[in-house]
């Protein structure tokens, strides 16, 4: 087949617009040939259960599943009995972005808490931590955070630890969307157990699909006290693969190494790049009328933009509005970003910043 595409095109619209890293391609390649067992009984899944122990200690699983929602709402429904509801920030992915999958599919209630800068606190959990006992409420069982957030800012250990505390302290359990968990790794420059099981996390969803890989995230347990079922519930919900082992390489290929610390390490520099640009545009006078709303703590970039600005740049680069009403959008930089994009990104702002 030949390219239908236009490879010179690039954006900063989301990291799942990206392509997949080549040596990501390579695993799926070096998976293929002869015939391996189905459903997860294969060499491949069974190199990532090692090295899932490696990064997480001993105890903890993996199961890989085709996507982000999948993972959120499977490993969230084997956290909670049908009468449980979770907690989480409203920009939450699974509050905003999951179509109501978890509600729907997962049968759960979501209990949202306004927030500033998309990070839960212990107090913010508790304007929804109550009510346990009354029939006529959903129990809140579960706190369910992102990492990095919706807004592109990051949790630290000790914000995590804190949150872990305060949920276990009332029974419940704490869940983190790990789909920019990298970002947020490299962000920090800690390992991802640092951020999970050492800061009393029990279950993960663990994203490669964002960070140079084809199609894949994985459910990982960290307390099995804290999840039962998704030997059941990952068919229950379609998330079962067939041909597992080409999910699984994928994700051996960014954790057996460094290479997912790099991808992310990559995307969040080019994220500073571009802030770096923009603000010194401002400095100078290049750049006119430009206003962050979010520390640029990962690999997004999040501001508010002069009147017709956002659809002049939008003919040459792709990227999403955020809030309309305020001309608010959103930069995502990814692990194949270039400086060259940037820098021509940044000059397009200029530009039409000064555009009457």
């Amino acid at each position: 087949m030949t390219t239908l595409h236009d490879t010179a095109l690039r954006g900063f619209a989301s990291d799942n617009y990206s392509g997949v890293h080549p040596d990501v391609l390579a695993a799926i390649a070096a998976a293929n040939g002869g015939h391996q067992s189905a459903y997860g009984a294969d060499e491949y899944t069974a190199r990532l259960q090692e090295v899932v122990t490696a990064h997480f200690g001993a105890g903890a699983e993996a199961f890989p599943v085709f996507n982000g929602t999948g993972a959120n709402v499977t490993g969230l429904q084997s956290m909670l009995p049908r009468w449980g509801a979770v907690i989480a920030a409203a920009t939450a992915h699974i509050n905003v972005d999951e179509g109501g999958a978890p509600e729907r599919v997962g049968g759960m209630k979501l209990l949202t808490v306004p927030s500033e800068n998309g990070k839960l606190t212990p107090e913010l959990v508790d304007r929804e931590a109550w009510g346990w006992g009354d029939e006529h409420r959903a129990q809140p069982l579960v706190v369910s955070i992102t990492q990095s957030t919706e807004l592109g800012t990051v949790y630290t250990p000790d914000e995590i630890r804190a949150l872990a505390d305060h949920a276990h302290g009332h029974g419940m359990r704490l869940h983190l969307d790990g789909a920019r968990i990298a970002n947020a790794a490299a962000s920090l420059d800690v390992p991802l157990a640092a951020l999970t099981r050492d800061a009393g996390v029990d279950v993960l969803s663990l994203g490669g699909t964002k960070n140079g890989a084809l199609g894949v995230e994985a459910i990982v347990v960290l307390d099995p006290e804290a999840s039962t079922g998704l030997t059941y519930l990952r068919k229950l919900n379609m998330q079962l693969a067939s041909k597992m082992r080409f999910l699984s390489a994928q994700l051996v290929a960014l954790l057996e190494g460094d290479l997912w610390r790099q991808n992310a390490r990559h995307a969040n520099a080019m994220a500073q790049r571009l802030r770096a640009g923009v603000e010194a545009g401002l400095a100078d006078g290049s750049v006119q009328g430009v206003t962050f709303t979010q520390p640029t703590q990962s690999n997004g970039v999040f501001a508010t933009l002069p009147a017709g600005v956002a659809d002049r740049l939008r003919e040459s680069f792709r990227f999403y509005d955020w809030d309309a009403l305020r001309r608010e959008v959103r930069w995502m930089c990814s692990f194949d970003t270039t400086e060259q994009d940037v820098d021509a990104f940044v000059a397009a702002i200029a530009r039409e910043t000064r555009t009457p």
